[in-house]
């Protein structure tokens, strides 16, 4: 699924060993990304709102915020990034 090698940036070679596997790469991209986003949402919507917002109202900007930019970021890191590449996909994460 990576498209390093469509694009040309690819040389098709392994990573080092010691390279985390594309897996762990993604999950902890995408869990940094949500905690963050959801304070951004959660500051859109203390302005858009003013003093009307309610809590569930600003929970539920910040549970959007929070999976539109982890599942955003894990594709982001799936499609460019070297260690997701498919021989380094087959290698590297046969366990997990």
């Amino acid at each position: 699924m990576a498209l390093r090698g469509f694009l040309g940036v690819s040389n098709g070679e392994l990573m080092r060993s010691n390279a985390k596997p594309c897996s762990r790469l993604m999950k902890q991209t995408a869990s940094i990304f949500s905690v963050g986003e959801a304070l951004g949402f959660w500051i859109l919507c203390r302005l858009h709102y003013g003093p009307n917002i309610i809590v569930p109202r600003s929970l539920c900007w910040a549970a959007c915020g929070a999976v539109s930019m982890s599942s955003t970021t894990a594709l982001l890191v799936r499609l460019f990034s070297p260690e997701c590449e498919p021989q380094n996909i087959a290698i590297y994460d046969k366990g997990n």
